[in-house]
């Protein structure tokens, strides 16, 4: 069953997740600790993220890498489930967000599940944010960027991005200043990527001698 598709509300939560298989994620972290350590540091990423957005009140939409999954970590009576759409990252979110203000949003917040730092309280801080500002976005220590949402659908955000490098969040917080957008900063935080990332909490499971 679909989580209240039949009322979804104006505000949504999009989570971008990969299907948790081993050798297909957190292959930089893999290089460092293994296929195997990397897999079980993504499946308590996995269920760090399940934990801080399942009682939040927006509605949630799990958008898989590469097929939908039922009866998995992601209850279909909480989460809508969908698969990303085609093309590099930027063109698979601008779609997400594209679909989401087409179906009647008005705040719209995007999350990975590399961010073991992010909490419910800083979500939402986030679709508070959104009250009074275009576009709010939390960067990441990394130069990228955890969070981004916004009121309505600014391409741009998008496009000519170097994805997964450190220009990510200075290109589009120049593109936010560029439209003359108000915008609100989240906190920063740290994204899982490499072993050095591992917090104490995840550093048993990256076997940290």
């Amino acid at each position: 069953m679909k989580a209240q598709a039949e009322n979804q509300g104006s505000e949504r939560l999009l989570l971008f997740v990969r299907n948790p298989e081993l050798g297909k994620v957190k292959t930089r972290l893999a290089a460092s600790v293994g296929p195997e350590q990397a897999l079980e540091v993504y499946l308590h990423l996995l269920q760090h993220t399940r934990q801080i957005t399942e009682h939040l009140p927006q509605h949630k939409v799990v958008y898989y890498a590469e097929r939908v999954a039922q009866h998995d970590l992601w209850p279909e009576t909480v989460y809508e489930k969908r698969l990303q759409p085609a093309g590099d990252l930027g063109q698979k979110m601008e779609a997400a967000f594209a679909a989401a203000f087409a179906e009647g949003c008005t705040a719209v917040v995007i999350i990975g599940s590399d961010c073991h730092q992010l909490t419910g309280q800083i979500l939402a801080q986030a679709f508070d944010a959104l009250k009074t500002h275009e576009v709010v976005i939390g960067p990441a220590l990394d130069g990228g960027y955890y969070l981004l949402g916004m009121r309505s659908l600014h391409p741009g955000f998008f496009h000519n991005k170097r994805w997964s490098t450190e220009h990510v969040f200075p290109d589009t917080l120049r593109d936010i200043e560029q439209l003359h957008l108000s915008y609100s900063l989240l906190p920063s935080l740290s994204d899982v990527d490499h072993a050095a990332d591992l917090d104490e909490d995840l550093w048993p499971l990256g076997n940290k001698g």
